[in-house]
């Protein structure tokens, strides 16, 4: 029986947008289960002294994760455009996922805010944009938007972050199965193998 794969996703995150797109296609056909797990890389970034993103406090890494975005979405069939504001904050989006976690609009939700952003760059650290995404899903965007600011969805993404770095996840995306930690938008597969086939402890 597979394990559940529990995927790591910053909303900032450009590689996560390759995974959040195919993730339930390639997990589904596999039989896993996924456990979609939004968190915040700020706190992970400011620990190692970073206020910034990696991808522009070095400029030769940033140059060649764009390049790297463009060949790898034209493989995948992903539309994409460089957003005109990188990072942009994901924070928003990230309650609004806890608070829809269990819910079945949860993963056409991330979709919309990831496709809004790399693939239509679109403002999603703005409300506006949020409400716009959940309105096209046919969901109640004020009173989802009003449960994600309650003080206890806000404490349930903090505890979301806790529990990434207790898992000593460092970057997005990443991938969890019983312990064991993938990460990268490459390493998809071999989460996907871990999950299905014999675990080596």
């Amino acid at each position: 029986m597979a394990a559940p794969l529990q995927f790591w996703f910053e909303f900032a995150s450009t590689y996560s947008y390759l995974s959040v797109m195919r993730i339930e296609r390639i997990a589904a056909a596999a039989g896993v289960p996924v456990e979609w797990k939004a968190f915040l890389l700020g706190p992970i970034f400011a620990a190692h002294g970073w206020n910034d993103s990696p991808f522009n406090l070095y400029p030769a890494k940033g140059r060649y994760m764009w390049r790297d975005m463009e060949r790898l979405c034209a493989r995948y069939e992903l539309p994409f455009r460089r957003p005109s504001q990188f990072p942009r904050n994901g924070l928003l989006a990230a309650r609004v996922t806890c608070a829809g976690a269990a819910e079945a609009w949860c993963a056409d939700f991330v979709r919309g805010v990831y496709r809004a952003n790399f693939g239509d760059d679109r403002d999603v650290s703005q409300p506006a944009a949020i409400a716009t995404i959940l309105d096209e899903l046919g969901l109640p965007s004020r009173e989802i938007i009003d449960r994600a600011q309650q003080a206890g969805n806000k404490d349930r993404l903090r505890r979301q972050t806790d529990e990434a770095i207790r898992l000593g996840i460092f970057g997005a995306p990443s991938f969890v199965v019983d312990g064991e930690l993938f990460w990268g938008n490459d390493r998809l597969p071999d989460a996907l193998h871990w999950a299905t086939g014999p675990r080596k402890s």
